[in-house]
């Protein structure tokens, strides 16, 4: 007996997807790693605006890692946590924003007395730098 995709899907754990370590890959290969059909994706790239793959000269869909393992995100909210699509995209906007709010990095409010001196001495190499143009 041979089971629906969509409950072949749900079986699957995502993360257990190796993505391996190229720069681009086909929808296909995509659809292969994913396990997920090539309809699928297309349809995935008109709900979210995360998966964004460039088109190559002969208008293939070229996939990067980031998009790969966005499909891999979009598969496990849709298919293992139960998100409607529209859910799926609110809590992916929500991960967004919560990035854009990281903490600043933690540098000393006052400046350090070595920096001082590597300053001016970079300062000072500048104005011989300058003198020798003229």
């Amino acid at each position: 007996m041979r089971l629906s995709h969509k409950a072949t899907a749900k079986s699957e754990k995502t993360a257990e997807v190796a993505v391996p370590d190229k720069l681009y890959f086909r929808i296909g290969e995509v659809s292969r790693l994913c396990h997920l059909p090539a309809y699928v994706l297309r349809f995935w790239e008109t709900e979210f605006s995360q998966l964004k793959p460039v088109k190559s000269s002969t208008g293939q869909r070229m996939y990067r890692r980031k998009d790969v393992e966005s499909v891999l995100k979009i598969k496990r909210l849709l298919y293992e946590e139960g998100f409607t699509i529209v859910g799926a995209r609110q809590h992916l906007r929500s991960e967004i924003k919560v990035d854009k709010k990281q903490s600043p990095l933690p540098f000393p409010s006052q400046q350090v007395p070595e920096l001082k001196y590597i300053r001016q001495g970079l300062r000072d190499i500048l104005t011989m730098l300058s003198a020798r143009r003229s």
